[in-house]
């Protein structure tokens, strides 16, 4: 199943050096989510061919401009190509007050139902429960309410091995018992047909993780232990970590910190400051403490 993330934008508050404020595109087996929705988001899904109709869920992980104000754009979209699918946005409390807003104001009567969800900036919550996929979220330590994001996919179907099936020809209910992972048995509770003998091993489930702006927190790190993908804001370098600090944000080299202690598999930086038009020397101080570790890049699409 494809699990991969588009960055759309990758910059802190202001569009600089070519880079834009932060939004994802995250495709759990062929359904997109979008994670935050800065400025620009609308020209960025036709700029990268995202397949805008297939997104069903927007996640907004704090009312700060730069992660959310081009959200108005998105929806108005949507409604401009006659977009009829329902559209479910994920955010913190007021965001519906401000949305609804615009579109009283605007005259406007969307083509397709829109629903608000609040998340909780205080615990974990279940947000999303998918047949491929679920998305929770979990708070972080901002200047506003803040959440991020962790997307884990379900358990899919097992592969059988050929050669056993050949050689047992076995009927449909006891494949489809095998394929979903358990031992195939007879009416009295007999084992006929051991599910390790006829299928492969099921793959690891995956799991990214996204923090939004957040201050040095070692307390995200349960929410976020093992996974696969990990984006960290890394809005400024070390030389820095006090104005960092100020703003409740973090440096490159605290991001690595976390995804260290985290013990996940590989690290995203990004919401850069637009201080920072080279951002090789933000990657260098990260890779010091992590070292499976990269920028991410607009336009890009990352495996998770």
């Amino acid at each position: 199943m494809e699990f991969t993330v588009t960055i759309l934008g990758a910059n802190s508050a202001v569009p600089a050096h070519d880079r834009h404020q932060t939004s994802q595109i995250i495709n759990v087996g062929n359904d997109l989510l979008m994670i935050d929705c800065g400025e620009a988001s609308q020209i960025q899904l036709q700029r990268y061919k995202v397949k805008s109709s297939k997104i069903k869920h927007i996640f907004i992980s704090h009312l700060h401009g730069d992660h959310y104000l081009g959200l108005m754009g998105v929806i108005s979209t949507f409604h401009l190509n006659k977009r009829t699918a329902p559209l479910t946005i994920y955010g913190p409390q007021g965001l519906d007050e401000i949305i609804t807003t615009q579109l009283r104001y605007g005259n406007t009567h969307l083509n397709y139902p829109l629903k608000f969800v609040p998340t909780n900036p205080k615990n974990k919550e279940l947000l999303v429960d998918a047949k491929k996929y679920q998305v929770f979220s979990f708070p972080l330590k901002h200047r506003l309410p803040c959440t991020g994001f962790y997307i884990i996919e379900k358990r899919g179907l097992r592969n059988l091995i050929k050669e056993q099936l050949l050689a047992h020809p076995i009927g449909i209910e006891a494949i489809n018992t095998l394929k979903s992972g358990k031992d195939f048995k007879d009416v009295n509770g007999k084992i006929i047909y051991k599910v390790e003998e006829f299928a492969y091993p099921a793959p690891p489930l995956r799991r990214y993780a996204f923090c939004s702006d957040t201050i040095y927190d070692p307390s995200l790190v349960p929410y976020i232990q093992g996974a696969d993908l990990l984006y960290h804001e890394a809005t400024f370098m070390e030389n820095e970590a006090y104005r960092a600090s100020l703003t409740f944000h973090s440096t490159a080299k605290q991001a690595a910190s976390i995804a260290k202690e985290a013990n996940v598999k590989k690290l995203l930086l990004g919401h850069y400051s637009t201080r920072y038009q080279d951002l090789e020397p933000l990657l260098s101080e990260a890779k010091d403490i992590f070292p499976c570790c990269e920028l991410s890049i607009e336009g890009e699409t990352y495996t998770v």
